[in-house]
């Protein structure tokens, strides 16, 4: 792993335990000095632009992996309870280590990055969709407040991871049973 690596792993590390960290605390937190860290990321908008970016691909990936857009397709209820439960699987994966770009303002105003969030979120409405349509979620609430609902949940799994108030273990479960005792019309195999 090279040396900016190490020190975008730190820096994750540390943004999740204390989200407005300073370039000089980040710095700190990670063991190097504040010229080491600014030869990698001229400004902290420079490293949390990165990380923005890192978190989204991320969020891709986890799509991908769940195969949310051919379950979607499929219409098959089997198929899409299964990759809803893999996608919150890897999201609260995700949360573990890029929880903190979850309620990032800064991240928030990067047009480049809301643009993409917002396709990203759109592939998941697509999903919910679909998922209303074979009867595994509930088709008398918002497609929208679904989106919500696993957003708000996946806040509530970071925040929980991050003052120690559920163990990591419980933690997909907890969301997915809360989500689905909300959200599930109750066809989930």
């Amino acid at each position: 792993m090279s040396n900016r690596e190490k020190i975008i792993a730190a820096a994750i590390k540390h943004l999740n335990k204390e989200p407005t960290a300073s370039m000089a605390r980040l710095a700190e937190a990670i063991g190097t000095s504040r010229a080491t860290l600014h030869r990698h990321f001229a400004s902290r908008e420079a490293l949390i632009h990165e990380l923005g970016e890192r978190s989204l691909d991320r969020w891709e990936a986890s799509q991908n992996e769940a195969g949310l857009a051919e379950a979607a397709a499929s219409g098959d209820p089997e198929r899409i309870a299964a990759a809803l439960r893999t996608a919150i699987h890897l999201f609260v994966l995700d949360v573990d280590e890029y929880g903190f770009t979850l309620t990032d303002h800064f991240l928030a105003e990067l047009p480049d990055l809301v643009a993409r969030a917002n396709e990203l979120e759109e592939r998941e409405v697509v999903f919910y969709t679909a998922a209303q349509r074979a009867g595994v979620l509930r088709s008398d609430v918002p497609v929208r407040w679904i989106s919500y609902a696993v957003y708000g949940l996946l806040i509530a799994a970071r925040d929980s991871l991050r003052y120690g108030n559920v163990a990591r273990r419980d933690l997909d479960k907890l969301v997915l049973e809360t989500f689905l005792n909300g959200n599930g019309a109750g066809g989930i195999p």
